[in-house]
């Protein structure tokens, strides 16, 4: 038989559980709540010309409560990609159409359509078009927003033209 001081206790620890379960509920409804359906048609969303790159932002900020960006990058034909880096988010790319060169650590592979890869952030990396036909991937950033960098990163690249990939 439980003491009165330990009902006490276990109805008090209930009593947090139920109201930290109720807190967490109703923030997230409110982030829930908060964000919209995303219905994209092909070659619908925000666009970055970049000279021989370009990237199309399908979703990223608060339509995705900050948690991950989701966008497509298309080189044409024999394009260098941004240069070798490194950031503490996940990288996850979907070859889409062509095949596209992925740098993972120090290795290069060529990634067919229908590829997939998985960066972990903090991993050096990559991508470029050697091939002789435009290549695209859908690109997923987790955790977090990437597009508020994208005007940044546009200017860079018109001011700075990508040279001519690798074989």
């Amino acid at each position: 038989m439980m003491s009165a001081r330990s009902v006490a206790l276990h109805q008090k620890e209930n009593t947090i559980v139920s109201e930290i379960a109720s807190l967490s509920k109703r923030v997230g409804d409110e982030v829930t709540a908060a964000r919209e359906p995303v219905v994209l048609g092909p070659g619908e969303g925000r666009e970055y010309p970049m000279g021989r790159i370009s990237a199309l932002f399908k979703a990223d900020g608060t339509e995705t409560a900050s948690r991950y960006s989701i966008s497509e990058w298309w080189l044409e034909p024999n394009t260098q990609g941004p240069g070798a880096h490194s950031h503490p988010e996940d990288d996850v790319f979907y070859v889409i159409e062509g095949t596209m060169s992925v740098l993972v650590g120090e290795k290069w592979t060529h990634a067919a359509k229908g590829s997939f890869v998985l960066i972990p952030g903090g991993v050096t990396h990559d991508f470029e078009n050697r091939g002789s036909v435009r290549a695209g991937v859908l690109n997923l950033s987790i955790p977090g927003e990437f597009e508020p960098d994208m005007a940044d990163i546009a200017q860079w690249f018109l001011e700075n033209p990508p040279g001519s990939a690798g074989t």
